[in-house]
């Protein structure tokens, strides 16, 4: 039997693609997704840690037979959100409610099945102007905090502020300071069916915050926290009750 963690980092790949900002081959030559599996790789050699990209991978890198074997998928997206396929969304929700790990990371707020497990916008405030982040643990008793600083300190980063259009979280671990006074709830935790939800705010395209090895190990922990392994996992259908009663979906 095979017993290793499965995960799958996704990223949509434009930024890269484009060379927007100019120096992201710079800082992330190996693409966002690259930097996230190889801090992934430092932490667990043994986990089998797979990358796909929007702009290049049939039905993005998310066929079903891929997220079925799937224990953790790591979500990165920013420009290109409405480029994801609703029938992706669609598969991807399932594969959630039926035991997946999600962790959602930085912009990815506004990731179509984001908001869809959430129920509302995700929308925030922000401000880019290569603010200091300082990452505050609120709930050091929960294990994504384990052996993580307290303040994590971030030189440069794009500043998220409240308010954060999301429901109530099930644990707030982490909230972030920012040099101009902005606060923002940046590590959070939701439940949806079988599924355990971990959204995580620092990771701009524009700085090396996915190089830091505070950062890293917090999305080691996460991906941990999140993986259910011995989980009998189901994909349930999404109906609609009401479409027998009315004919109608």
């Amino acid at each position: 039997m095979d017993n290793k963690l499965k995960i799958l980092v996704w990223n949509e790949g434009v930024h890269e693609a484009n060379n927007e900002p100019p120096h992201i081959g710079e800082i992330y030559p190996d693409g966002i997704h690259g930097a996230i599996a190889a801090g992934l790789r430092s932490h667990y050699p043994e986990a089998e840690i797979t990358t796909a990209v929007l702009a290049t991978d049939d039905e993005h890198g998310l066929h079903e037979e891929v997220l079925a074997g799937t224990d953790v998928l790591l979500w990165w997206g920013h420009k290109a959100h409405h480029e994801v396929s609703d029938a992706v969304v669609e598969r991807v929700h399932r594969h959630v409610l039926g035991g997946m790990g999600l962790l959602v990371l930085h912009s990815g707020h506004f990731a179509k099945v984001f908001t869809r497990l959430l129920g509302t916008s995700c929308s925030l405030a922000w401000r880019n102007e290569g603010e200091r982040e300082l990452v505050w643990t609120v709930k050091p008793s929960h294990p994504i905090a384990e052996g993580v600083d307290s303040p994590i300190v971030i030189p440069e980063q794009e500043m998220y502020g409240e308010l954060f259009d999301i429901p109530d979280p099930d644990d707030l671990i982490f909230i972030s300071s920012f040099a101009g006074g902005e606060v923002f709830r940046s590590g959070v935790t939701f439940t949806r069916g079988k599924g355990r939800i971990f959204y995580f705010s620092p990771g701009d395209q524009e700085y090396p915050v996915y190089h830091h090895p505070q950062i890293q190990r917090v999305l080691a922990n996460g991906v941990k926290w999140a993986a259910q392994p011995g989980l009998q996992r189901a994909a349930p259908e999404v109906t609609n009750p009401f479409r027998d009663w009315f004919g109608q979906a």
